[in-house]
């Protein structure tokens, strides 16, 4: 890779068990959120315009071992994984949606908790390439999305989120994400943003 951009763009958690018609999730709350916000054809839209504009496309994913070792056994959002045997690294679940033409030179960032930032290479990518500027966008809004833009905002990153490539599980639980998090990060679009 040979860009020399100071800014990155997370696709976070745009992974299968979670965003495909056909996943786990994909047939339930956040799958309706997806297809009725129009999720994938906008995040490819944004992966798209960055690329052309020479800006690094990380995407980041959850995943566990087979056996759940790093899945906390008490935790209230991943407790169901190990029980519906979703984001099992190593499997179709956790492949990031095809859609989204993901590249070898992408970087590839797997975590294991919501923030994407807890133990995961990515603070080492952000540093060894002089990173100032995150663009992000994902499933969901008042989970990774938050703790990505909460956790770069005190980490020093300028952050712009892309709100119409963001869903949670209601459209009120994304509002309510959005309003929180417009002190911490500048609000964008996929038709509106420009990558720099």
């Amino acid at each position: 890779m040979t860009s020399t951009s100071t800014s990155i763009y997370l696709v976070l958690d745009m992974e299968n068990d979670l965003v495909h018609d056909e996943g786990f999730n994909g047939k339930a709350a956040y799958g309706e959120q997806v297809r009725g916000r129009g999720i994938i054809a906008k995040t490819r839209n944004a992966i798209d315009k960055a690329r052309q504009a020479g800006i690094p496309i990380g995407f980041v994913r959850v995943g566990f071992s087979p056996d759940y070792r790093e899945c906390p056994p008490n935790s209230p959002i991943f407790s169901g994984a190990r029980k519906n045997g979703i984001f099992k690294l190593g499997t179709w679940g956790t492949q990031t949606h095809p859609d989204l033409g993901q590249r070898e030179e992408d970087f590839d960032i797997v975590k294991h908790r919501v923030s994407p930032f807890y133990a995961t290479s990515l603070e080492a990518i952000l540093r060894a390439r002089g990173i100032r500027r995150i663009y992000c966008s994902g499933i969901s809004t008042n989970a990774v999305v938050q703790a990505t833009v909460r956790e770069g905002h005190d980490r020093d990153y300028e952050i712009i989120v892309l709100e119409d490539c963001c869903c949670a599980p209601s459209v009120e639980e994304h509002e309510n994400a959005v309003q929180g998090l417009k002190r911490f990060c500048t609000m964008s679009s996929s038709s509106d943003v420009v990558f720099e």
